[in-house]
């Protein structure tokens, strides 16, 4: 009997060594969202909730945000190891910060066109972007298309542009009731949000960037060099699991907005499906996007973007497109293949 026990006490000790080692082989992550737990986040969400990443031996923690700015100066200062930021945003950090000791790239390509777009009511005359000259526009100083509209004003030779700054929850008000003649923002964002406020889709006249002459890319999967050096496994990991997650969300839109419900109960499950739908269909699964590959960027394109940020953001320095950008710990090209054919 006591020989019985000693044995049974030694498999109790192993698996409890097991169980410790493979706790100890289980990666923390912290990763930072660009805003709030709106459709779009679902793409981080849904790869979690499916366990996803547990299964690849990540503990992930994702975090709402509150602007692409603010994810890239969070992972910039090691309070998160990840972050899903816009590219400009990325660029201009670098450009602006060159003594920063840990300037995060970005590893992923997710928005492969900018969602930056203009947008107006009907009944102000406003049908091209040229109608935009000596008009004003609102949006927080923050926003990505509004920091990018120089871009937008020159390629379609716009000037004569008064701005008007407000907090985010005001700009569709704003513009709905007339203190502003158009807006910029994200188009899932905005355009929903108008309807929101009782304004009717067919009312508003939506000037996507990629459409006129912008060519930015949108947002990224960006990660702090600290992790790239210590972790390289982790990230690959972590990029693995998040590209079988994108193949569910965009499969299945609708049943993905549950994993997002599931973290802020208080969401409007309808318009978050058609917010989550629409980001899909003009920045994920574009004609840019498709052509370049999923996850992945253009050389050219790249550097062009780089050039124009550095002139319309008027950054210290010039930015240097081979430092923003690592490709190196992208899935293989089968574990990409999540975009269906148009």
């Amino acid at each position: 009997m006591k020989k019985r026990n000693f044995l049974h006490a030694i498999a109790l000790a192993t698996a409890a060594l097991a169980t410790g080692s493979a706790l100890a082989q289980t990666t923390p992550i912290k990763f930072q969202l660009d805003w709030r737990f709106e459709g779009p986040a679902a793409l981080f969400l849904t790869p979690a909730a499916k366990g996803y990443f547990k299964d690849a031996k990540l503990d992930v923690t994702i975090d709402a945000g509150n602007g692409s700015g603010g994810t890239v100066t969070r992972v910039a200062s090691g309070a998160y190891d990840l972050g899903f930021a816009d590219m400009a945003a990325l660029m201009e950090f670098h450009a602006n910060n060159a003594d920063a000791p840990n300037k995060p790239v970005a590893i992923m390509m997710v928005y492969n066109d900018t969602p930056a777009s203009v947008m107006a009511l009907k009944k102000s005359g406003i049908k091209t972007p040229v109608d935009l000259n000596g008009k004003k526009l609102g949006a927080p100083v923050f926003d990505a298309g509004r920091r990018a509209f120089p871009i937008f004003a020159k390629a379609n030779n716009i000037s004569g542009v008064q701005w008007t700054a407000m907090d985010p929850p005001l700009r569709e008000t704003m513009l709905a009731r007339g203190d502003v003649d158009a807006i910029t923002g994200f188009t899932f964002t905005s355009l929903l949000n108008l309807e929101a406020r009782g304004v009717k889709a067919e009312d508003v006249v939506v000037l996507p960037y990629p459409d006129f002459g912008v060519k930015l890319y949108g947002n990224a999967i960006i990660a702090s060099p600290k992790i790239l050096k210590e972790n390289p496994a982790a990230v690959k990991a972590f990029l693995v699991a998040f590209a079988k997650g994108m193949k569910d969300v965009i499969g299945n839109p609708a049943a993905a907005i549950g994993d997002v419900k599931a973290r802020d109960g208080i969401i409007n499950t309808e318009l978050e499906t058609r917010r989550l739908k629409l980001a899909i269909d003009t920045v994920i699964n574009s004609a840019n996007a498709r052509a370049e590959g999923f996850g992945q960027v253009n050389g050219p394109r790249l550097s062009l973007m780089a050039s124009q940020v550095s002139d319309a953001f008027n950054t210290k320095s010039r930015v240097n497109p081979d430092v923003v950008w690592n490709g190196s710990f992208l899935p293989t090209k089968a574990e990409l293949n999540v975009l269906p054919k148009k």
